[in-house]
């Protein structure tokens, strides 16, 4: 079961608290002392910028798996997020040396870009989104990253809690990536237990079409509460989406020219399986993008629509949706995950 740290960060004080999450979710992955290190620096350097530049935010902290060509690596994924001002020039803001505020050295951004596996970060008028990976080696994400499309997620716990009843998962057959997002039903630990189920199952039975995967799963969170689970399977060698989901997960795709929200069929996976399952097929071109969300959204939460998102990693795009969505008014009622399948990264890996 995957353990959270979302950590609000609006003074100092808090940034000592971000280090011992970072170093506690380094021995969850098993990184070894010195990428530990690494991983609580890479965290640490985001959150005194979130108190200096941008009048406080969060830092969400898990262990996601980097799939490569064999076994999943895990790695630490540090997402920073607030609603400040936004850096509207990042290629300055990374460098070394480059500072907007008397009380820093304008080194830490351009150290989290070195030291990590991988970096990146999204501002815009709305906020700042800066996310971060740190593998046990740090070579391993530009050595095993697969080629094609990329896939990339965040998990937001409610209220700050250790467990989320929402997963994400990302499996590899062939030339088949497939994408799973999975809401447990209720909160706390026993959503977490069926959520988590689900993603289990998803690494055994990648190999099936979508609704197969659905069906699949169902006897296996008998035992467990139950979740709303969707599957998008893409072929990419006919360049094909298919998908297919039970229960209130959302799905919108972006298929060259608009986003349209996908109907998922009613149910529940693993209680109140329904006797048919529905699939969709899309075609699928180098710049669609897929977004797939728990009920934790809004109803009515607004598609990425900043210039140049979308070619951003898949993380920091599933990140700027719930901080566009949400603000620090009108916090989050329920645990939110966010998984995105995105376009072929264009250069190597940063």
């Amino acid at each position: 079961m995957t353990r959270f740290w979302d950590i609000p960060v609006h003074d100092s004080t808090r940034v000592r608290d971000v280090r011992v999450a970072a170093e506690a979710a380094g021995g969850h992955a098993r990184l070894g002392p010195h990428r530990t290190a690494v991983a609580a620096l890479v965290a640490t350097e985001p959150a005194a910028n979130l108190f200096k530049h941008a009048g406080g935010g969060s830092i969400v902290i898990d262990v996601v798996e980097r799939p490569g060509e064999g076994e999943p690596v895990p790695a630490v994924q540090h997402a920073s997020l607030d609603h400040g001002p936004g850096i509207h020039d990042v290629t300055a803001a990374t460098r070394d040396g480059h500072t907007t505020s008397d009380a820093s050295l304008g080194a830490g951004l351009g150290t989290c870009r070195r030291t990590s596996s991988a970096f990146d970060l999204f501002g815009s008028h709305r906020g700042t989104v800066a996310v971060a990976r740190t593998d046990p080696d740090p070579g391993i994400s530009r050595v095993t990253a697969p080629p094609g499309p990329r896939a990339g997620g965040i998990n937001v716990p409610l209220a700050h809690a250790e467990h989320s009843g929402d997963a994400w998962r990302l499996a590899r057959s062939g030339p088949r990536p497939t994408l799973m997002p999975a809401d447990g039903l209720g909160h706390g630990v026993g959503a977490a237990h069926a959520s988590g189920t689900a993603a289990d199952e998803l690494r055994r039975s990648a190999h099936l079409p979508p609704a197969d995967i659905l069906r699949h799963m169902h006897p296996a969170l008998r035992p467990t509460r139950g979740a709303a689970v969707a599957v998008a399977q893409l072929d990419t060698d006919r360049a094909e989406l298919a998908f297919a989901g039970v229960g209130t997960i959302g799905a919108v795709p972006h298929t060259g020219t608009s986003w349209e929200p996908l109907i998922l069929h009613p149910g529940i996976v693993g209680a109140r399986f329904p006797a048919t399952v529905p699939v969709r097929r899309l075609p699928w071109g180098p710049d669609n993008v897929l977004v797939l969300h728990s009920d934790g959204l809004p109803a009515r939460w607004t598609p990425p629509d900043g210039p140049g998102l979308p070619t951003h990693d898949p993380a920091v795009v599933a990140a700027t949706i719930p901080l566009d969505a949400g603000s620090s008014a009108r916090p989050p009622r329920d645990d939110t995950a966010v998984a995105v399948l995105a376009r072929a990264r264009a250069g190597p890996v940063s």
